[in-house]
């Protein structure tokens, strides 16, 4: 049987078969929490902030326990108790990340290749945040990668990066609402 290879940018497959990976056993629910990380006064970098921001509203994340969307700013790092409570089987991390790309493109990276993408604008790399999670939580973690146009300092997000926004939103309340997922709030 030939093993199937996901390409980096179908994010939306990419998480789709993780999910039904994930939720393949009725009896244990599997918990996710989506951290929009980024700094919202750093033009671009704002865009995971954003995305969690917005799933925030959407009434598919609304009144359950077995998904936790959190704004964790710049420093995502300060929500490990949080998620260490919470005991995802998947942290995905939604960021801006520098990967040499056009600005508004959006990668699925694997865990084991966060620690090339560029966080410059964070206390921690997301690499060092990836590494504690999977070994502190045991879960799971990737990351969904959004390549910025601009870092600069300033609230403006640039229009191709706010089109990625939206798809990713959309995206993520599709197949959040496929899975029919228990979702916790955060701000």
């Amino acid at each position: 049987m030939e093993e199937t290879k996901i390409l980096p940018n179908t994010w939306k497959t990419a998480l789709s078969l993780l999910l039904k990976r994930l939720t393949s056993n009725p009896a244990k629910p599997a918990r996710i929490a989506i951290l929009g990380v980024g700094n919202q006064f750093r033009s671009d970098d704002g865009a995971g902030v954003l995305i969690a921001r917005a799933l925030s509203k959407c009434e598919c994340t609304q009144d359950t326990d077995h998904l936790l969307v959190i704004e964790a700013g710049h420093a995502p790092e300060n929500t490990t108790g949080e998620l260490r409570r919470f005991d995802p089987d998947l942290v995905l991390i939604i960021d801006a990340a520098d990967m040499g790309e056009t600005p508004g493109t959006i990668q699925w990276i694997p865990a084991e290749d966060i620690d090339g993408m560029s966080a410059s604008t964070h206390s921690l790399p997301l690499s060092m945040v990836a590494q504690y999670l999977t070994l502190e939580i045991n879960c799971t973690v990737a990351l969904l990668g959004i390549q910025p146009g601009s870092n600069e300092v300033g609230e403006q997000v640039s229009p191709e990066v706010l089109q990625a926004v939206h798809e990713i939103v959309e995206g993520l309340e599709a197949l959040i609402s496929g899975v029919n997922l228990p979702v916790q709030v955060r701000d």
